[in-house]
């Protein structure tokens, strides 16, 4: 009888030998995300923050975004529960007990913070989920000068957690939601939108300070610390609050520069000192302040005759004279560029650009006048843009450039004073009442930063280093 031969020594031999199979492995199912988020919005050096996190025991570790992600704080092995999602989250919030406590270090720079939580339960696969909250400055005004305010309530507003946010498209059976907390998993915009300016900003030396929206309503005493009032990318929601105290900071001259689109487009109410939202949008006449004999607050557009408080008296410009480049169908072949009509102006200066010059958009993937835009009515003199006034951008706005846009036509339709198939602009201008006013007109202004465009690192320069210090 001959010896076993070991499989090793056979295939050395060349022998071969018959197929034998590994048994097969059960595929590793995938853990459920951690979800989160924090009791505020944002949080002054010292503060306690409480996070309210539905898991199996997961690890936490907090990072300040900027030009590098720079880890903080972290937690391990958190025991927070899996917690049930109330029918109402969406509107009324979590109500989900506290999952981790951490206190803001007071060396801890002013900034966007992100809690990355991690959960990987015997035999599953590990998954990821974030939470962010806000870390105002240790002493508004000391370091910086300039102040970001982030677009918080827009995040909120189309966060459709639990089912519902303020738009159809994304709602449980297309439904629109008339009210939105901040008590819920929250879906962050600001990596699309501000991130690309605030890398490029603290790239380049210029130190910032960080608020929430809800602070120019809540602590609009930060204000007076600064020289210059940031709105950048997609800052769609505003209360009354915030904008009488914004404008009351222009009046005793503080400046503002809107690198953003689409801004102050809808007036909403917030609720609950600050943890939810309001805004009944297009159907304004079930807005309770419909049945009262004061329009103003109501969480319509800001350009609605009823309220009578175009965002044009702030900003200078305004969405139902803007509309969409290269998003919802319009001007989808547009190139994404400024038309220069002043090139002498400060704002310009150092660009080289002449007349009827073009600019933003040379990097193919970087087109800087995009998705939303703002703008004013116009009339063109000797080939010049003037605006008539008309429709409540101050006396004294100056129009330095435009790029096509549009609205598209199931966006407006429902409001009866809209004259259908007009085609409006993305307008960048400026104007002076106490404090400078600028404004691009546009959402995607932080894309011609993050693809280091010339003239558009040199427009963003020439305004932080005149108004911001």
């Amino acid at each position: 009888m001959n010896e076993p031969v070991s499989r090793r020594t056979a295939l050395k031999a060349g022998a071969v030998l018959p197929f034998a199979p590994r048994a097969a492995r059960a595929a590793q199912p995938n853990a459920k995300a951690p979800e989160g988020y924090a009791d505020q919005l944002s949080y002054a050096p010292g503060d306690e923050v409480k996070l309210h996190i539905s898991s199996t025991k997961c690890d936490l570790e907090l990072f300040r975004a900027g030009p590098e992600r720079k880890s903080v704080w972290k937690h391990a092995g958190v025991n927070a529960g899996v917690h049930e999602v109330p029918r109402d989250a969406s509107s009324h919030g979590c109500k989900w007990p506290v999952g981790a406590t951490l206190k803001v270090g007071a060396d801890w720079p002013s900034g966007y913070y992100e809690c990355r939580m991690i959960t990987q339960p015997p035999g599953q696969k590990e998954a990821t989920g974030t939470l962010f909250f806000v870390v105002r400055p240790n002493a508004p005004g000391r370091d910086a000068k300039v102040l970001l305010q982030l677009a918080t309530n827009t995040y909120n507003a189309y966060t459709n957690w639990g089912g519902y946010s303020l738009y159809s498209y994304n709602g449980r059976h297309k439904v629109q939601g008339r009210r939105v907390s901040f008590d819920r998993p929250q879906q962050s915009q600001f990596n699309r939108w501000e991130l690309p300016f605030v890398q490029w900003a603290e790239k380049n030396g210029y130190a910032l300070d960080y608020c929430a929206n809800s602070d120019l309503e809540f602590r609009p005493e930060l204000l007076k610390h600064y020289k210059l009032v940031l709105s950048v990318g997609h800052d769609e929601y505003w209360s009354a609050p915030m904008r009488d105290h914004l404008e009351k900071y222009i009046g005793d001259g503080g400046n503002v520069a809107f690198f953003s689109g689409n801004t102050c487009c809808w007036q909403v109410r917030t609720e609950e000192k600050g943890r939810a939202l309001a805004c009944w949008k297009q159907n304004f006449g079930d807005d309770p302040a419909y049945k009262t004999d004061d329009h103003k607050r109501l969480t319509s557009l800001w350009s609605h005759y009823l309220v009578n408080r175009p965002e044009n008296a702030l900003t200078g410009v305004g969405f139902l004279w803007g509309g969409y480049h290269r998003s919802h169908g319009q001007f989808m072949d547009g190139s994404g560029a400024y038309t220069a009509h002043r090139p002498d102006h400060w704002l310009f200066a150092g660009t080289n650009l002449k007349r009827g010059d073009t600019f933003g958009a040379k990097l193919p993937d970087y087109k800087t006048v995009g998705y939303e835009c703002d703008g004013c009515e116009l009339a063109w003199k000797d080939g010049l843009p003037f605006p008539t006034h008309a429709d409540g951008t101050p006396k004294g706005f100056e129009v330095l450039a435009t790029a096509p846009a549009r609205w598209a036509p199931d966006d407006c339709e429902w409001y009866e004073k809209w004259p259908k198939g007009r085609t409006g602009q993305a307008v960048i201008g400026t104007y002076t009442r106490g404090g400078t006013v600028v404004t691009v007109g546009s959402t995607d202004w932080s894309f011609g930063l993050r693809g280091n465009d010339p003239v558009v690192a040199r427009v963003t320069k020439n305004v932080l280093d005149r108004l911001g210090k």
